[in-house]
């Protein structure tokens, strides 16, 4: 029988806001009993959508949604190894990585199991995604389900741009949007 699991990308500046929210809800009353709290940070992206994640009784996934939002271009796109935002999507830590492998491309056998490439918006602001994959998985050992799913603002060069963080990151730069990925009703 199949296993399906959901992530709703939520935008970092959301969570950054929420995180701010947090801290000014414990900040200490004024004079007149109102919190103190700092101005909001204005959101200036609005990056969002809905991955879905079936695994087949082969145990192959397939991940398939939308992600709106974003620039025309490559955007690197991996789960990271923890299901928390509680301080934006660096709350995610780093590529979902069990078999301590350099970072690299999704049809790579030396790639960390999160490193499912780039997704592309080719035209106007979204892209829909459609990745097939035999390194993640929604039970066992590699399972993703609890850890996050996140969009990077720049292009995931795969482990191959000579970057200092290529073999770690893919020099994919600033985590745009970020969701928890969960089972769900089939």
């Amino acid at each position: 029988m199949p296993i399906h699991a959901r992530a709703v990308l939520i935008p970092e500046e959301y969570l950054q806001q929420t995180e701010q929210f947090h801290a000014a809800s414990q900040a200490p009353k004024s004079a007149d009993g109102t919190k103190e709290a700092g101005k909001d940070k204005q959101q200036t992206t609005q990056v969002h959508g809905t991955i879905n994640f079936v695994q087949d009784e082969s145990g192959t996934v397939t991940v398939t949604g939308e992600v709106k939002g974003l620039k025309p271009g490559l955007h690197g796109f991996h789960i990271h190894e923890f299901g928390d935002t509680t301080t934006g999507c660096t709350s995610a830590g780093a590529h979902f990585n069990p078999d301590k492998k350099e970072h690299g491309g999704p049809e790579d056998s030396n790639r960390h199991v999160g490193d499912l490439g780039n997704v592309e918006v080719k035209n106007g602001d979204s892209v829909t995604v459609n990745i097939t994959d035999k390194f993640i998985k929604l039970n066992g050992e590699k399972s993703i389900v609890g850890r996050c799913i996140v969009v990077h603002e720049d292009p995931d060069d795969l482990g191959k741009g000579g970057h200092d963080d290529s073999k770690t990151t893919g020099h994919a730069g600033k985590r745009l949007a970020c969701g928890i990925i969960g089972v769900v009703k089939g």
